[in-house]
C-alpha cells in the first residue's frame, strides 16, 4: 500500500464574475502521506479554504485531478461521491455557524450515522455518540444541550466528534482554532494531535497563524493569490524560508525573546487583482527584489533542495 493518501494534481478553481474570471485556486499540486499533516498558510483571500473545499469536492474543480488512495475522485458522480464522503470530512472555522441550532449535541453527532446508515439501531447510535463525546472531551451531560448554550471550545469539540463519527481517513481542518480563545486553542490542537496518533488520521490544516502551523504540521505550503509559492517540511521552512513572501510572513511572528526575533520585513505596494491575472509573478508588485523578468513571466514551483520547492525567478540556478 502506498504511503500517499491524497494527491492533488494541477487543480484549478475559477469563478466567473462581472469583471472577468477570478482565479481562486490556480494550478495547485501537492500530496499528503498517511498519518501526516500538511499545513496551508497565507493571507486572507489567498485560496486556502477554497482549496480545502475543492479537495473535498464541496466545490467542483475547474481543472485537475484529486486522487484519494489512487482513485480520481474529481471524476466521480455525486451518487458515487456519497460513499467517499465517509472517508473525507471537514472541521469548520466557525463552530457555531457550522452546527444546526435546532438540533441537540447528540442529534448533531448522530446525524452522519443516520445519513450513511452506518448503525441501524437507535440505541447503538446513542451509545456510539456517547463514546465520541468522551473521545473529544465532552461530558455526557451535554447530550441534550443545544450549541448556543455552550462555549466556543465545546462547540468545536462537537464539530470534531461529528467529523469522526464516520471514521474518516482524511480531514480538512479549516482554521479550526482561529475563532477560539488562546487557552482553548491549545486544548483543541492537542486534541487533534492526540486523535491523529490514536486513529492514524491525515490532516490538511488551513491557518493564517504561522506559530500554530509550525507546531502542528509535518509539511507546509505557502499560498499567494491562488498558487503555492513555497513548500517544504515544517522545520526546513522555518529554518530557511526562501521566497520573499515567506520571509516577510515569518518576520511578522511575535517572539518572546528579542534575540530570536527576525528583522521585520514590511511589504509595500498593491496586491495584484485575482481577476484576469497578467502573465507575471503575482508577488512582483510587492516584492523588494523584483526584476524585469518577474514582470514578463510566471515562475514555476521548482525543487531547490530535497523536499523544498519554491516559485521564484531569483532562486533559479
Amino acid at each position: 500500500m502506498s504511503d500517499t493518501l491524497l494527491e492533488v494534481n494541477h487543480v484549478k478553481k475559477y469563478f466567473n464574475t462581472p469583471k472577468g474570471i477570478l482565479h481562486a485556486v490556480d494550478d495547485v499540486t501537492f500530496s499528503i502521506d498517511r498519518g501526516k499533516t500538511l499545513g496551508v498558510v497565507g493571507e486572507s483571500g489567498c485560496g486556502k479554504s477554497t482549496t480545502g473545499r475543492v479537495v473535498l469536492r464541496l466545490l467542483e474543480p475547474t481543472e485537475g485531478s484529486i486522487m484519494l488512495e489512487g482513485e480520481d475522485i474529481s471524476k466521480l458522480k455525486e451518487s458515487q461521491m456519497r460513499s467517499k464522503r465517509k472517508e473525507m470530512q471537514m472541521i469548520f472555522q466557525d463552530p457555531l455557524a457550522s452546527l444546526d441550532p435546532r438540533k441537540t449535541v447528540g442529534q448533531i453527532i448522530e446525524e452522519p450515522l443516520k445519513i450513511h446508515k452506518l448503525i441501524p439501531s437507535a440505541r447503538d447510535r446513542q451509545k456510539r455518540v456517547l463514546e465520541l463525546m468522551e473521545t473529544v472531551g465532552l461530558a455526557q451531560r451535554y447530550y441534550s444541550t443545544y450549541p448556543h448554550e455552550l462555549d466556543g471550545g465545546r462547540r468545536q469539540r462537537i464539530g470534531i466528534a461529528r467529523a469522526l463519527s464516520v471514521k474518516p481517513k482524511f480531514i480538512v481542518c479549516d482554521e479550526p482554532v482561529s475563532a477560539l480563545d488562546v487557552s482553548i486553542q491549545a486544548q483543541i490542537l492537542n486534541l487533534l494531535e492526540d486523535l491523529q496518533k490514536q486513529m492514524g488520521l491525515t490532516y490538511m490544516f488551513i491557518t493564517h497563524d504561522l506559530s500554530v502551523v509550525h507546531h502542528f504540521s509535518d509539511q507546509i505550503a505557502v499560498m499567494y493569490l491562488g498558487k503555492i509559492i513555497e513548500m517544504a517540511s515544517s522545520d526546513d521552512l522555518f529554518a530557511a524560508p526562501t521566497h520573499p513572501y515567506t520571509q516577510a510572513l515569518l518576520s511578522a511572528i511575535p517572539v518572546p525573546k528579542l534575540e530570536n526575533r527576525r528583522e521585520r520585513i514590511i511589504l509595500k505596494g498593491e496586491i495584484t487583482s485575482p481577476i484576469n491575472l497578467p502573465k507575471a509573478c503575482r508577488f512582483a508588485s510587492r516584492c523588494l527584489y523584483a526584476t524585469e523578468r518577474c514582470l514578463q513571466g510566471e515562475p514555476e514551483l521548482k525543487e531547490i533542495a530535497p523536499g523544498h520547492k519554491v516559485a521564484c525567478f531569483l532562486k533559479e540556478n
